[in-house]
């Protein structure tokens, strides 16, 4: 097997694991969780806010830990913050413990990015390295397809669900820590912590921000709405993870895209895209097909962008690939805490649909920014 094949086998795997499972599932079994713990809407939006900023907290020292003790540490650190964070969910007894785990097991993705993308720049060729990234990006997609099954067989059983999860993820840190064993601390170039903000990367963050927030209509409160609109419960809202999941490995195809049409064309037409499946999933009135539809819609333009950021980060700080991803997917981060915790008070204080469109008009703000030179 192929040192690209096996390092985006890997990466892949620990991608669906810390993504699919420790952070964007959690909106999954929400409403269980919630029913269990008696969290209002605004609770349960600032609790869910917990795995975003675990990601905001991680990623803001995983660069700099990567350019210093190597991918593979980090890496590693990721899987085993998913594992103590799934397990924690598992066993929380109070709504501080709760969150606190949403917290550490969020954390994970903060961790495993950055590492995984500065892994790949060191041991592989230039030629390879676009392709790999973003197919290990894609991990996200296979980690939710997986989720929905499980919130469909488990329903209200969500600790046990996570228990399963925390096993997971104990498996791929003993995979990481093999695979990634040849990249190291000497091949990763070193730098000041923070890079100087060109306009380029402001541009980058300013988009990737708003995208984070319109994203958190469905990662966070998908189940809820659904539930209220639909009277959906685990079964029919596991079927629109499975679905957003299998779509969205499209996004694995993101370098391919990239390298033919352009970042600007790709950014723009995923983001229309990404709003159009944010009213289709959240509105009232939209039929069970329509939802689906939606949903496979949201799986696919949100890996594809977050494809995009990837891509357009390291080509940005070429130098310094850790930190580059750190910038985008941090901004990226900011804006789903900022807009899970927004979402969950507005919707106490105004109609649901208000606060759905007004939150897929960001995405398409967001599309409009465009990247300063292809």
């Amino acid at each position: 097997m192929t040192p690209s094949i096996l390092l985006g086998a890997t990466g892949f795997g620990l991608i669906a694991v810390c993504y699919g499972f420790a952070r964007f599932a959690f909106g999954l079994f929400l409403p269980a969780i919630s029913a269990d713990f008696a969290l209002s809407p605004a609770l349960a939006g600032i609790v869910s806010a917990g795995s975003f900023l675990g990601f905001c907290l991680a990623i803001a020292v995983a660069a700099w830990l990567t350019e210093r003790v190597g991918p593979r540490f980090v890496a590693v650190t990721a899987g085993v913050a998913a594992a103590i964070g799934m397990t924690g969910i598992a066993s929380a007894g109070s709504g501080a413990w709760l969150a606190a785990s949403v917290i550490l097991a969020g954390s994970s993705t903060g961790f495993a990015s950055p590492a995984l993308a500065a892994a790949v720049t060191s041991m592989l060729a230039p030629g390879s390295r676009d392709m790999t990234n973003t197919f290990i990006n894609a991990g996200t997609s296979a980690g939710v397809a997986l989720s929905g099954p499980v919130a469909a067989l488990m329903g209200a059983d969500w600790r046990l669900a996570y228990v399963g999860f925390a096993g997971a993820a104990i498996l791929m840190v003993c995979a990481t820590l093999k695979v990634l064993s040849g990249a190291t601390a000497s091949q990763v170039v070193k730098g000041p912590r923070l890079p100087s903000l060109t306009p380029d990367l402001k541009r980058l963050i300013a988009a990737a921000s708003l995208s984070g927030a319109a994203s958190t209509v469905v990662w966070s409160f998908g189940a809820d709405l659904l539930e209220a609109n639909l009277g959906w419960g685990s079964r029919e809202v596991g079927m629109l993870w499975t679905v957003m999941g299998c779509v969205g490995v499209v996004g694995a195809g993101a370098g391919w895209l990239i390298a033919r049409i352009g970042i600007r064309s790709v950014h723009l037409a995923f983001h229309l895209v990404l709003g159009a499946a944010v009213v289709a999933v959240g509105l009232d009135g939209a039929s069970p097909v329509l939802v689906l539809i939606g949903g496979g819609l949201f799986g696919a333009a949100y890996l594809m962008l977050t494809g995009v950021y990837l891509v357009w980060g390291i080509s940005a700080l070429p130098e310094r690939p850790a930190t580059a991803v750190t910038l985008a997917f941090l901004a990226l981060a900011v804006g789903q805490t900022l807009g899970a915790t927004a979402f969950g008070f507005i919707v106490e204080r105004m109609p649901a649909d208000g606060a759905v469109l007004s939150f897929a008009a960001l995405a398409a703000v967001a599309g409009v920014i465009r990247r300063q030179a292809e």
